[in-house]
């Protein structure tokens, strides 16, 4: 993984670049963004280029026989920790190696969602064992085999819970040349022992121009479409994949229009036909998109209404309806309807009817803006 197959992040790659020139390479960091972010691959290109032997400008090589073995995630000193399904309590992420190896490879933005489905996981929970611990003191107190940093990259280190007080001290005071990355999303779920004792690595939510134009440039998707799964994901990479993924096709906004039309306008059998033929053939995940757009587009019109206009960035067609709609209702009404959108999104989410679903949240829209 080199820093140029990284969508966006230009910051945190120049800052992660000038530790390695600088010299100023702390052994333990933590690396924090939301799901989608880049977090992980950032974290695994900043250990190539560390451990790249003809370093260049701004990345690794790629063609040195380290990057080579970084390329395909076989290198011998880059070791991964993350949480796994385990079947015996002797289980560690070693057992599940080929599996993340494979995962990785073929979405190196993966949530824990993604990687649950390339396992046998049942009903079982997600964790970093107390295995997992000591089999990560016992490889990182070997020496390094053929890299300068032996280097550990720590996936959810949140999954750790209390036995991530066991590597409290390797954490503090590392064999040398031993790296610690972990990558997390959640800092409030962290122990704040291992908090305390890891340098800061912030990584903002991807910019949504920068996943639109990666869109059109790596999966052939339209502009306009483009603009829409970033806007709707919120650049989450991983969320942008998947919307596209179940609905290659057209986008919402003149389904959304009319829909809202119909209930302003309290027309019940239109309303009627409108769930019947098109909310609730949908299919459950385009039903959950959907929903993700109306709040995202409702989110917006309080905020063109609350004078933040700079914050909202729409393509013509829906920054017209923005700009229409946000002075008609009061903010206290457009953050309800928010508020409804997001419990409906809940309850499709438990395969909840969409017929009587939809129809309900469209008779709890008519009643909301008719008083």
């Amino acid at each position: 993984m080199q820093f140029k197959d990284i969508i966006g992040q230009e910051k945190v790659k120049a800052h992660l670049i000038n530790t390695v020139k600088e010299n100023r390479v702390s052994h333990a960091q933590l690396f924090l963004g939301p799901e989608g972010s880049g977090s992980l691959p950032l974290a695994v290109a900043y250990a190539q280029y560390i451990n790249c032997e003809n370093k260049q400008e701004n990345d690794s090589c790629g063609s040195c026989s380290s990057c080579r073995k970084y390329a395909k995630i076989i290198h011998p000193d880059l070791h991964f920790s993350y949480p796994f399904f385990a079947s015996h309590k002797e289980d560690t992420a070693s057992t599940f190696i080929d599996q993340w190896r494979n995962s990785f490879l073929r979405n190196p933005y993966l949530n824990l969602e993604t990687w649950r489905s390339s396992l046998d996981a049942g009903n079982k929970q997600a964790n970093i064992n107390i295995a997992e611990c000591h089999h990560i003191i016992q490889k990182l107190s070997l020496k390094a085999f053929e890299a300068p940093y032996k280097v550990l990259i720590m996936w959810l280190p949140e999954f750790l819970d209390k036995e991530g007080n066991t590597l409290l001290k390797l954490i503090e005071e590392p064999p040398e040349k031993t790296l610690f990355l972990l990558v997390t999303q959640n800092q409030d779920q962290l122990l704040n022992t291992i908090i305390s004792r890891t340098q800061l690595v912030k990584v903002n939510a991807l910019d949504k121009v920068s996943l639109a134009e990666f869109l059109v440039r790596e999966k052939g998707v339209s502009h306009e479409k483009a603009l829409q799964l970033a806007y709707i994901s919120e650049g989450n990479v991983q969320q942008a994949l998947s919307l596209l993924s179940d609905d290659p096709g057209g986008g919402y906004f003149q389904l959304f229009v009319q829909w809202l039309r119909f209930c302003f306008g309290a027309r019940v059998l239109d309303l009627l036909q409108l769930v019947e033929e098109d909310l609730s053939k949908l299919g459950r995940e385009n039903q959950k998109s959907f929903l993700l757009y109306a709040i995202q587009m409702m989110r917006d019109v309080v905020l063109f209404k609350e004078g933040a206009k700079t914050l909202v960035h729409l393509p013509e067609a829906e920054m017209s309806f923005v700009e229409k709609f946000s002075p008609l209702y009061e903010t206290a009404k457009l953050e309800a309807c928010v508020s409804i959108f997001e419990k409906t999104s809940y309850y499709v989410e438990r395969n909840a009817n969409p017929k009587i679903l939809f129809l309900d949240v469209s008779l709890q829209l008519v009643l909301l803006f008719k008083h």
